[in-house]
Protein backbone atom coordinates (compact mmCIF):
# COMPACT_ATOMS: atom_id res chain seq x y z
CA UNK A 1 0.00 0.00 0.00
CA UNK A 2 1.57 3.58 -1.00
CA UNK A 3 1.97 5.51 1.84
CA UNK A 4 1.98 9.30 1.36
CA UNK A 5 3.91 11.88 3.19
CA UNK A 6 4.12 15.87 1.95
CA UNK A 7 5.04 19.23 3.59
CA UNK A 8 2.96 21.51 2.21
CA UNK A 9 2.28 24.23 4.37
CA UNK A 10 -1.56 24.92 5.38
CA UNK A 11 -3.13 27.92 6.63
CA UNK A 12 -6.29 29.54 7.87
CA UNK A 13 -6.50 31.62 4.74
CA UNK A 14 -6.15 28.95 2.53
CA UNK A 15 -9.18 26.70 4.38
CA UNK A 16 -12.24 26.07 1.37
CA UNK A 17 -15.33 27.72 1.99
CA UNK A 18 -17.14 26.66 5.02
CA UNK A 19 -19.94 24.96 2.03
CA UNK A 20 -17.24 23.03 0.46
CA UNK A 21 -16.29 21.48 4.53
CA UNK A 22 -17.87 17.93 5.54
CA UNK A 23 -19.18 17.74 9.11
CA UNK A 24 -16.50 16.58 11.67
CA UNK A 25 -16.12 16.39 15.42
CA UNK A 26 -13.02 17.93 16.98
CA UNK A 27 -11.75 16.16 19.87
CA UNK A 28 -10.48 18.11 22.65
CA UNK A 29 -8.26 16.76 25.79
CA UNK A 30 -8.35 18.57 28.28
CA UNK A 31 -6.69 19.08 31.92
CA UNK A 32 -7.12 22.57 33.30
CA UNK A 33 -7.11 24.62 29.79
CA UNK A 34 -10.03 27.36 31.02
CA UNK A 35 -7.22 29.67 30.25
CA UNK A 36 -6.92 28.83 26.45
CA UNK A 37 -10.80 27.30 26.25
CA UNK A 38 -12.32 30.38 24.79
CA UNK A 39 -9.76 30.67 21.99
CA UNK A 40 -9.63 27.17 21.02
CA UNK A 41 -13.40 26.81 20.89
CA UNK A 42 -13.87 30.15 18.87
CA UNK A 43 -11.66 28.46 16.03
CA UNK A 44 -13.66 25.59 16.08
CA UNK A 45 -14.91 25.80 11.78
CA UNK A 46 -18.51 26.63 11.91
CA UNK A 47 -21.56 23.45 11.88
CA UNK A 48 -18.51 21.06 13.80
CA UNK A 49 -18.99 19.71 17.02
CA UNK A 50 -16.29 20.42 19.51
CA UNK A 51 -15.72 17.54 22.08
CA UNK A 52 -14.20 18.60 25.27
CA UNK A 53 -13.01 15.57 26.91
CA UNK A 54 -12.38 16.29 30.84
CA UNK A 55 -9.62 14.19 32.20
CA UNK A 56 -9.87 15.84 35.41
CA UNK A 57 -9.57 19.95 35.87
CA UNK A 58 -10.03 21.47 39.08
CA UNK A 59 -9.99 24.94 37.32
CA UNK A 60 -13.64 25.00 36.16
CA UNK A 61 -12.36 23.80 32.48
CA UNK A 62 -15.68 21.36 31.81
CA UNK A 63 -17.99 23.96 33.32
CA UNK A 64 -16.28 26.89 31.22
CA UNK A 65 -16.20 24.61 27.98
CA UNK A 66 -19.81 23.76 28.43
CA UNK A 67 -21.00 27.35 28.79
CA UNK A 68 -19.42 28.11 25.30
CA UNK A 69 -21.40 25.72 23.27
CA UNK A 70 -18.90 22.37 23.49
CA UNK A 71 -20.23 18.98 23.79
CA UNK A 72 -18.05 17.62 27.24
CA UNK A 73 -17.40 14.18 28.07
CA UNK A 74 -15.93 13.54 31.51
CA UNK A 75 -13.10 10.35 31.31
CA UNK A 76 -11.96 9.69 35.07
CA UNK A 77 -8.96 7.39 33.38
CA UNK A 78 -5.75 9.89 33.70
CA UNK A 79 -4.00 9.87 30.30
CA UNK A 80 -3.75 12.00 26.83
CA UNK A 81 -4.74 8.46 25.78
CA UNK A 82 -7.78 7.98 28.08
CA UNK A 83 -9.16 11.05 26.87
CA UNK A 84 -8.57 10.94 22.98
CA UNK A 85 -10.29 7.87 23.15
CA UNK A 86 -13.05 8.69 25.00
CA UNK A 87 -13.76 11.54 22.84
CA UNK A 88 -13.41 9.39 19.61
CA UNK A 89 -15.80 6.70 21.25
CA UNK A 90 -18.24 9.64 21.58
CA UNK A 91 -18.07 11.06 18.19
CA UNK A 92 -20.35 10.37 15.78
CA UNK A 93 -19.55 12.39 12.13
CA UNK A 94 -17.54 10.94 9.65
CA UNK A 95 -14.50 12.57 10.10
CA UNK A 96 -12.71 12.84 13.26
CA UNK A 97 -10.41 15.89 14.27
CA UNK A 98 -7.57 15.59 17.30
CA UNK A 99 -6.36 19.34 18.74
CA UNK A 100 -4.79 19.84 22.02
CA UNK A 101 -6.72 22.12 24.08
CA UNK A 102 -3.72 24.99 24.80
CA UNK A 103 -3.89 27.30 22.35
CA UNK A 104 -0.52 25.98 20.79
CA UNK A 105 -2.25 24.90 17.27
CA UNK A 106 -5.39 26.51 15.44
CA UNK A 107 -8.32 24.04 15.38
CA UNK A 108 -9.60 25.78 12.08
CA UNK A 109 -6.70 24.40 10.00
CA UNK A 110 -8.44 21.27 10.56
CA UNK A 111 -11.18 21.97 7.66
CA UNK A 112 -8.31 22.04 5.04
CA UNK A 113 -7.40 18.65 6.51
CA UNK A 114 -10.88 17.24 6.14
CA UNK A 115 -11.59 18.71 2.98
CA UNK A 116 -8.18 16.81 1.79
CA UNK A 117 -9.29 13.33 3.53
CA UNK A 118 -12.56 13.70 1.82
CA UNK A 119 -11.62 14.18 -1.64
CA UNK A 120 -9.26 11.03 -1.69
CA UNK A 121 -5.57 12.41 -1.22
CA UNK A 122 -4.50 10.56 2.55
CA UNK A 123 -6.69 8.91 4.92
CA UNK A 124 -4.48 10.21 8.35
CA UNK A 125 -3.73 13.31 8.09
CA UNK A 126 -1.05 15.23 10.85
CA UNK A 127 0.17 18.66 11.38
CA UNK A 128 4.15 18.67 11.04
CA UNK A 129 4.57 21.56 13.74
CA UNK A 130 6.25 24.41 12.90
CA UNK A 131 7.03 26.47 15.81
CA UNK A 132 6.42 30.37 16.24
CA UNK A 133 7.64 32.30 19.18
CA UNK A 134 10.12 31.84 21.73
CA UNK A 135 9.11 28.58 23.78
CA UNK A 136 6.64 27.21 21.54
CA UNK A 137 8.76 23.89 20.97
CA UNK A 138 11.39 22.71 24.27
CA UNK A 139 14.48 21.46 22.55
CA UNK A 140 13.76 18.53 24.98
CA UNK A 141 10.67 17.79 23.53
CA UNK A 142 12.13 18.27 19.81
CA UNK A 143 14.87 16.10 20.75
CA UNK A 144 12.13 13.23 21.84
CA UNK A 145 9.73 14.18 18.85
CA UNK A 146 12.83 13.40 16.43
CA UNK A 147 13.94 10.03 17.92
CA UNK A 148 10.41 8.76 17.31
CA UNK A 149 9.82 9.79 13.94
CA UNK A 150 13.03 7.75 13.02
CA UNK A 151 12.24 5.12 14.85
CA UNK A 152 8.58 5.17 13.20
CA UNK A 153 10.35 4.92 9.99
CA UNK A 154 12.37 1.85 11.23
CA UNK A 155 9.45 0.00 11.78
CA UNK A 156 6.65 1.21 9.15
CA UNK A 157 8.61 3.11 6.75
CA UNK A 158 6.68 6.29 7.09
CA UNK A 159 9.08 9.41 6.46
CA UNK A 160 7.06 11.62 8.62
CA UNK A 161 9.26 14.04 10.40
CA UNK A 162 6.69 14.83 13.26
CA UNK A 163 3.54 13.01 15.50
CA UNK A 164 1.81 16.46 16.20
CA UNK A 165 -1.73 16.13 18.01
CA UNK A 166 -3.65 17.91 15.37
CA UNK A 167 -4.64 15.36 13.32
CA UNK A 168 -7.92 14.12 11.05
CA UNK A 169 -9.53 11.02 10.04
CA UNK A 170 -12.27 8.87 9.21
CA UNK A 171 -14.29 7.74 12.52
CA UNK A 172 -14.94 3.98 11.17
CA UNK A 173 -10.86 4.04 10.10
CA UNK A 174 -10.09 5.04 13.27
CA UNK A 175 -12.13 2.82 14.97
CA UNK A 176 -11.21 -0.04 13.12
CA UNK A 177 -7.65 0.57 14.35
CA UNK A 178 -9.09 -0.97 18.12
CA UNK A 179 -6.36 1.63 19.51
CA UNK A 180 -5.60 0.42 23.26
CA UNK A 181 -2.99 2.70 24.15
CA UNK A 182 -4.49 4.87 27.18
CA UNK A 183 -1.36 6.80 27.77
CA UNK A 184 1.53 8.96 26.23
CA UNK A 185 1.44 6.29 23.17
CA UNK A 186 -1.61 6.97 21.89
CA UNK A 187 -0.47 9.11 19.00
CA UNK A 188 1.84 7.14 18.07
CA UNK A 189 0.03 3.58 17.79
CA UNK A 190 -2.90 5.29 15.63
CA UNK A 191 0.16 5.65 13.10
CA UNK A 192 1.66 2.75 13.43
CA UNK A 193 -1.57 0.69 13.11
CA UNK A 194 -3.12 2.91 10.50
CA UNK A 195 0.51 2.31 8.34
CA UNK A 196 -0.03 -1.77 9.04
CA UNK A 197 -3.47 -1.82 7.85
CA UNK A 198 -2.58 0.21 4.72
CA UNK A 199 -3.99 3.29 5.59
CA UNK A 200 -2.32 6.54 3.92
CA UNK A 201 -0.42 8.99 5.93
CA UNK A 202 0.51 12.12 5.05
CA UNK A 203 1.43 15.13 7.29
CA UNK A 204 0.94 19.02 6.31
CA UNK A 205 2.64 21.90 8.08
CA UNK A 206 1.29 23.99 11.07
CA UNK A 207 1.91 26.69 12.86
CA UNK A 208 3.05 25.61 16.40
CA UNK A 209 3.10 28.46 19.18
CA UNK A 210 3.49 28.56 22.63
CA UNK A 211 0.83 26.87 24.43
CA UNK A 212 -0.93 28.52 27.60
CA UNK A 213 -0.18 27.41 30.67
CA UNK A 214 2.58 24.78 31.46
CA UNK A 215 2.94 20.97 29.49
CA UNK A 216 1.71 18.08 31.28
CA UNK A 217 3.98 15.62 29.22
CA UNK A 218 6.47 18.01 27.21
CA UNK A 219 7.36 20.19 30.12
CA UNK A 220 9.86 18.19 31.58
CA UNK A 221 12.79 16.28 30.68
CA UNK A 222 10.62 13.70 32.84
CA UNK A 223 7.93 14.30 31.18
CA UNK A 224 9.33 13.86 27.70
CA UNK A 225 11.26 10.91 28.76
CA UNK A 226 8.30 9.17 30.15
CA UNK A 227 5.85 9.83 27.04
CA UNK A 228 9.46 8.69 24.78
CA UNK A 229 9.13 5.46 27.21
CA UNK A 230 5.54 4.92 26.18
CA UNK A 231 5.72 5.19 22.73
CA UNK A 232 8.48 2.87 22.24
CA UNK A 233 6.28 0.52 24.03
CA UNK A 234 4.16 1.04 21.23
CA UNK A 235 7.15 0.95 18.60
CA UNK A 236 7.77 -2.77 20.21
CA UNK A 237 4.53 -4.31 19.11
CA UNK A 238 4.56 -6.55 16.15
CA UNK A 239 2.51 -5.83 12.89
CA UNK A 240 -1.06 -7.35 13.49
CA UNK A 241 -3.29 -8.08 10.19
CA UNK A 242 -5.68 -4.92 9.76
CA UNK A 243 -8.04 -4.22 6.94
CA UNK A 244 -9.09 -0.46 6.45
CA UNK A 245 -12.67 0.02 7.12
CA UNK A 246 -12.72 1.70 3.39
CA UNK A 247 -11.32 -0.12 -0.18
CA UNK A 248 -8.20 1.73 -1.28
CA UNK A 249 -6.09 0.82 -3.93
CA UNK A 250 -3.25 -1.26 -3.81
CA UNK A 251 0.26 -0.51 -4.32
CA UNK A 252 3.96 -0.27 -2.50
CA UNK A 253 6.24 2.35 -1.80
CA UNK A 254 6.78 4.77 1.39
CA UNK A 255 6.55 7.83 -0.41
CA UNK A 256 9.27 10.94 -1.15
Amino acid sequence: MRRVTDSSALHPEAAPPQSAIPRADIVLPCLDEAAALPWVLGRIPAGWRAIVVDNGSTDGSAELARSLGAYVVTEERRGFGAACHAGLLAAEAEFVCFCDCDGSLDPALLAGFVRRIADGECDLLLGRRRPEGRGAWPPHARAGNLALARMLRRRTGLRLHDLGPLRAARRSDLLALDLTDRRSGYPLQMVVRASDAGLRVAESDVPYRPRTGKSKVTGTWRGTWHAVRDMRGVLREPPADRAPAHALTTGTGAGR
